[in-house]
């Protein structure tokens, strides 16, 4: 009996010196230095990054240093690659067979629909054009006398003084006659169509492109001589991979530039799409229409590369050049301007428009905030901004040149 109380009272003096072991290791991990500095950096965390902006110089910004965050037609449809043909284009080629004994207009030259521009010795031509001359006039006499005896004959056979034989004989050189005259008036046709030939004219108003002969030369049948375009009537003939043709449609809106005018965006109209791909570079040719821009005129100079894409979605997303984006591994960020505090704000992009350099901006900004156009390496979180007129003296260029390019 004397056991029992001991026995009752064991298990709380185990608990009680267990809590007590516990309270001493917690004291010790609170007391430990560690521990100390982990607190301490997470509570001087952001008193740290205030002091680092107040400490940094103010940031002086002009206005071509910002930029404004705004909506852009980015292409995102298919790349479209080609040459600026014109439309009415014209090889002409020698049609008869004669040594160039003229040549009266030069590449470049202007032309009007039916100027001449290459002669040929017309000499032979000539001859035979006579021969034919006079091979139809004989013929039309010998045609004429045959019908006036022909008639004769029906008279008198009328009065029963000629037999009938007589007069079919009679009917039958004439008809011969008829055909011979036939053949000889197509001869004559013949040969004055030969001799028109030997001049070789404009068919429509447009530029010599490509003088191919010289005086001299022999031209044989089907010689290239000269090309003939109309400036007026150039457009865009380009290639799509097949595997985008799906997202072709007539009317399509394209954006391109052409070799020879760098800083100028043509806009135009997919106008025609070829019903089959081309079998060896598995291709798709494409026809684009300029469409008239107020104070641009497409170029009139054939044969230029161009390379563009056509719009096939017609959306207008947010982007800004790539020059104020601010990449860092896989993450991208701006340096926005908001009143007269900078920000560092984190940017999801989206594709890059490969013509206008512009890349999407899908979230981080608002349409209409202002970022840094060229942002710098020395630009610190929260930095106070101040702004300078567009006119600022040369002694502030250098805290200018901070903002725009560090």
């Amino acid at each position: 009996m004397p056991h029992q109380p001991v026995s009752r009272g064991l298990p709380g003096l185990i608990l009680t010196l267990l809590a007590a072991l516990a309270l001493v290791a917690c004291d010790r991990a609170t007391k430990s230095p560690g521990a100390q500095g982990q607190a301490a950096a997470a509570g001087a965390s952001k008193p740290a990054a205030r002091a680092a902006s107040a400490a940094a110089p103010v940031l002086l910004v002009a206005p071509e240093d910002v930029r404004t965050v705004s909506r852009a037609a980015v292409a995102g449809g298919p790349v479209i690659l080609g040459s600026i043909q014109p439309e009415r284009r014209a090889d002409l080629r020698a049609e008869v067979s004669a040594v160039v004994t003229q040549v009266l207009k030069e590449n470049g030259e202007a032309v009007r629909r039916g100027d001449l521009l290459v002669r040929l010795d017309d000499a032979s031509i000539r001859d035979s054009l006579a021969s034919a001359e006079e091979a139809a006039r004989a013929s039309g006499q010998a045609h004429e006398q045959a019908e006036r005896q022909l008639q004769r004959l029906k008279t008198l056979q009328a009065q029963g003084m000629t037999s009938m034989q007589a007069l079919e004989d009679a009917e039958v050189r004439r008809n011969n006659a008829q055909s011979d005259l036939v053949g000889a008036r197509a001869r004559l046709a013949q040969a004055r169509q030969q001799l028109q030939r030997t001049e070789v004219r404009a068919p429509f108003d447009g530029v010599v492109s490509d003088r191919k002969v010289s005086v001299g030369d022999t031209a044989q049948v089907g010689k290239e001589l000269v090309k003939v375009i109309d400036p007026a009537s150039m457009r865009l003939e380009g290639v799509v991979s097949a595997d985008r043709m799906h997202e072709l449609r007539i009317g399509q809106g394209v954006r391109f530039r052409v070799n020879g005018y760098p800083q100028v965006d043509f806009t135009g109209q997919v106008h025609r799409v070829d019903a089959a791909a081309n079998a060896a570079t598995r291709q798709v040719a494409v026809l684009v229409a300029f469409v008239r821009v107020p104070g641009q005129e497409p170029p009139r100079v054939a044969g230029l590369y161009a390379e563009g894409r056509i719009d096939a979605g017609g959306q207008r997303p947010m982007a800004l050049p790539e020059a104020s984006v601010v990449r860092v591994g896989d993450a991208a960020h701006v340096w926005r301007v908001r009143g007269t505090v900078l920000s560092k704000v984190a940017v999801k992009l989206g594709e890059r428009d490969p013509r206008s350099g512009l890349v999407v901006v899908r979230e981080g900004l608002e349409e209409g905030e202002e970022v840094l156009r060229n942002p710098g390496s020395t630009l610190v979180d929260g930095q106070r901004v101040e702004r300078a007129a567009a006119t600022a003296s040369a002694a502030s260029a250098p805290r200018t040149a901070a903002a725009s390019g560090g």
